[in-house]
């Protein structure tokens, strides 16, 4: 099993980025997944997920700006931010598989976002 995160960069504040996650070797219709941060000095904190059953949560500083969203033909996880604010400059990372919105059997390798001011 593979996740390839990408899509991270250098914004603005008040810019938008689009995350992705590639997938191989799991099919996501099947799995629950998520992304998380770890900010500079800080441990990996939850952003949001996408449930199997449809289900979606959300971080309270993600809720209103962050969209999880899935392409299940394509196999790929999206995390859609706008309105972007320095304190979500972090390392990204997606997962997939198992029942933990904070922790998923499988992980991808993290995609910096930096948000200027």
């Amino acid at each position: 099993v593979q996740l390839q995160a990408s899509g991270g960069g250098l914004v603005q504040t008040g810019g938008s980025l689009r995350l992705s996650c590639a997938a191989s070797g799991l099919t996501i219709s099947i799995h629950n997944v998520g992304w998380l941060r770890r900010s500079p000095g800080k441990v990996r904190e939850f952003v949001a997920s996408d449930r199997h059953d449809g289900r979606r949560f959300y971080s309270d500083s993600a809720k209103g700006r962050f969209t999880i969203s899935r392409d299940n033909a394509k196999n790929i996880v999206y995390l859609e931010m706008n309105d972007l604010k320095p304190g979500d400059t972090a390392e990204y990372f997606c997962g997939a598989g198992g029942d933990s919105l904070y922790n998923y059997d499988y992980w991808g390798q993290g995609t910096l976002v930096t948000v200027s001011s």
